[in-house]
């Protein structure tokens, strides 16, 4: 230790030994061929790991290892490593700012199989720990950390299991998670496949799947991991433990027959008869607006006692030519101020044409996109009044009618016949044609496949339209 003037004031002496057996815990871990991340405080005993590891897969093993010594405190500093680390190769870091050229120049002239480091620090280690696993060097490396999550917090090591990243996600996505539209993902494949963090002399945890392990911390959910701990008697006691989640724990929307025709918020029954009532809404998710006034696929749903307000964005028309027709004809619609959080994105036929950002966003975030031939008020009348007249002619399915379109018969045998499809897809299929339905059967079925991450469409023209279920282009 040094004063502000460069002149020594005290001395740290650090003693390096060579313990036999204390790679016991992970033994299988680090002759698996797999890279390994050792974590842990300062003082615990990573670096006594890291030198057994060395004469381990050296000598017992008989593979090419190659240790890049930072500070010299693995195999000592003189020029002939010592012999703890039995016929492992030492390279010495003259600097420690050039260690990352160094264990780069180890993959390249020595032709490791294996490359021991000690304490990943800095950004560009980092990033050289991750260029040698791409090229199939197993890594057995350190760092300062006490978990996973820790490692996942600095900024400078993050990038070792993976990294992360903010993404947005379109509304139909964002609703199917159950989670807001900004979310944490993880940016690329981890460096290391297995985080050792050890807790004691003789008590380690083990993540065995770092992508997996980091891709539920960063949705908030438990994670499992291995506990193991060496009993003096040399049996190693192994346990599994759970690392509860955040509150915000992914919980896949549920997709039930039963939740056919159930709409969010709150719903007053009618006594004596159920009725039904009309949304408009593309049975696919995707846009259904390049053919002029088409609103095609609408889904038939309980009527709830109180008029469905459909949610509008006007884009190129006059919010206030529109409000002012709502109070006229009384239709059931309410106009929002923000494309992501309506029903229906509408617009003219000369904006549409010119492909603005706002309609490609609404069209990639599942919006359905209503064309006008032009804005003028009765255009604008004549699309607010199939909104009217759904509600008008809402009670005609009643009883028998509705039992008929809800989930007794049609929907349950329609949600079969896709299950069978999607197992055919799997299986190796390129697509299979669907029997045909009605809208808000469509709507169930291309749910359903997207739960199981295929591709869907709808073809054909009413009432023959259909849903074909086929693999996703990559």
């Amino acid at each position: 230790m040094r004063n502000r003037a460069g002149e020594p004031v005290g001395l740290t002496c650090r003693v390096g030994r060579a313990v036999f057996g204390s790679v016991r815990l992970i033994d299988d871990l680090i002759r698996s061929g797999k890279s390994v991340l050792i974590l842990g405080r300062p003082g615990v005993g990573k670096t006594t790991i890291l030198r057994e590891t060395a004469r381990v897969l050296a000598d017992e093993d008989g593979k090419r290892v190659v240790v890049v010594d930072t500070s010299n405190e693995i195999a000592g500093d003189g020029d002939v490593p010592h012999p703890a680390i039995g016929h492992a190769r030492r390279m010495q870091v003259a600097n420690t700012s050039l260690q990352h050229k160094v264990m780069i120049e180890g993959v390249e002239n020595h032709m490791p199989e294996v490359i021991v480091i000690d304490e990943i620090s800095t950004e560009l280690e980092a990033l050289a720990a991750r260029t040698i696993a791409e090229r199939g060097v197993q890594l057995v490396a350190t760092a300062h950390g006490n978990t996973l999550s820790n490692v996942m917090s600095n900024p400078t090591l993050a990038d070792l299991v993976g990294g992360q990243q903010t993404v947005t996600l379109g509304d139909i996505e964002a609703r199917r998670r159950k989670t807001q539209k900004t979310v944490l993902e993880r940016k690329h494949e981890p460096t290391f496949d297995i985080v050792v963090e050890i807790r004691e002399r003789n008590a380690v945890a083990i993540h065995p799947e770092v992508s997996t392990a980091v891709d539920r911390m960063l949705r908030g959910i438990s994670i499992p991991q291995e506990a193991r701990r060496l009993q003096p008697d040399g049996r190693v006691e192994t346990e599994v433990e759970e690392i509860p989640g955040s509150e915000s724990e992914f919980v896949p929307a549920p997709f039930e027959i039963a939740d056919v025709g159930r709409r969010r918020g709150p719903r007053e029954s009618t006594p004596g008869r159920e009725r039904s009532t009309r949304i408009l809404r593309n049975s696919s998710g995707r846009t259904n607006g390049t053919s002029e006034g088409n609103l095609d696929d609408l889904d038939s749903l309980p009527e709830q006692a109180a008029p469905v307000m459909t949610k509008v964005f006007p884009f190129g028309i006059p919010k206030t030519a529109i409000t002012e027709i709502i109070t006229e004809t009384d239709a059931p619609v309410e106009v929002v101020d923000f494309a992501d959080s309506a029903e229906i994105f509408v617009t003219t036929k000369s904006h549409y044409g010119r492909r603005p950002t706002a309609v490609r966003r609404a069209e990639r975030d599942g919006v359905m996109v209503h064309v006008l031939r032009r804005g003028t008020k009765e255009q604008i009348r004549q699309f607010l009044k199939r909104f009217k007249q759904e509600t008008i002619l809402a009670p005609k399915f009643e009883n028998s009618d509705f039992e008929e379109h809800n989930q007794s018969g049609r929907s349950r045998e329609a949600l079969k016949e896709t299950e069978a499809a999607i197992s055919r897809v799997v299986s190796g299929e390129q697509r299979v044609e669907l029997m045909s339905q009605p809208p808000y059967v469509r709507r169930l079925q291309h749910g359903l496949a997207a739960r199981n991450n295929l591709g869907s469409a709808s073809m054909g023209r009413e009432p023959s339209r259909r849903v074909v279920i086929r693999r996703r282009k990559r």
